[in-house]
């Protein structure tokens, strides 16, 4: 009984963290970095700024903080898929899985799908090149490839220090950040396509185009 509600805890966190990322993201490309304040995250999330603080240093790592949970759920998801699975399609299915639209999606954009208000690449490109995003990004990036190694390894039966689990999580890792970096250039179209075909070039040792 004390594990499943401890389970449960930790579950309703893990919400409470993921809803005031989408709260700070959806307000700051739609107001402005300058315009949005943690207060307003915290009304946007129907949370106290206490709470907002319980969570985040700042608004920036609450931004970032969607991709963490990303690579959190990644990792799950990874160690969820069938033993029998060859590991690059366990990888690819888990990392896309992330980024499909929840039962019930609204169509506002969120992770990579929906539709796309006019200006929000612009808005967006602008949120990103905040110094201040730019950094949680890069320290958000190394946490979820961490996540990914652990549990490469595990699936694989290696240790995670070792090279083959670390080099795996480096080539998913730079994936997913190219097609996140392409859709958000031009943020059109399925985000999950988009990685697809970003694997499937890794798959095929990245051919030459010609």
């Amino acid at each position: 009984m004390a594990t499943d509600e401890g389970g449960l805890r930790e579950r309703k966190k893990r919400e409470t963290r993921f809803a005031l990322s989408q709260a700070a993201i959806r307000l700051t490309i739609e107001r402005g970095w300058n315009n949005v304040t943690v207060e307003d995250i915290a009304v946007a999330a129907n949370v106290s700024e206490r709470t907002f603080r319980n969570y985040f240093a700042n608004k920036a790592e609450a931004i970032v903080a969607t991709h963490v949970e990303r690579g959190r759920r990644t990792a799950e998801a990874l160690r969820e898929r069938p033993a029998g699975e060859p590991l690059w399609d366990a990888l690819v299915n888990a990392v896309v899985a992330q980024f499909e639209p929840p039962p019930g999606h609204d169509g506002a954009v969120q992770d990579g799908h929906g539709t796309v208000p006019d200006g929000y690449a612009a808005a967006l490109q602008r949120l990103l090149a905040e110094p201040a995003v730019q950094y949680e990004v890069f320290r958000a990036h190394t946490t979820a490839q961490d996540e990914l190694t652990a549990a490469v390894a595990d699936r694989t039966g290696t240790d995670a220090g070792d090279l083959y689990p670390q080099t795996v999580a480096a080539v998913i890792s730079a994936g997913i950040g190219t097609a996140l970096t392409r859709w958000s250039r031009n943020p059109t179209g399925s985000i999950g396509t988009l990685l697809r075909e970003v694997f499937d070039s890794i798959r095929a040792g990245l051919p030459d185009p010609r």
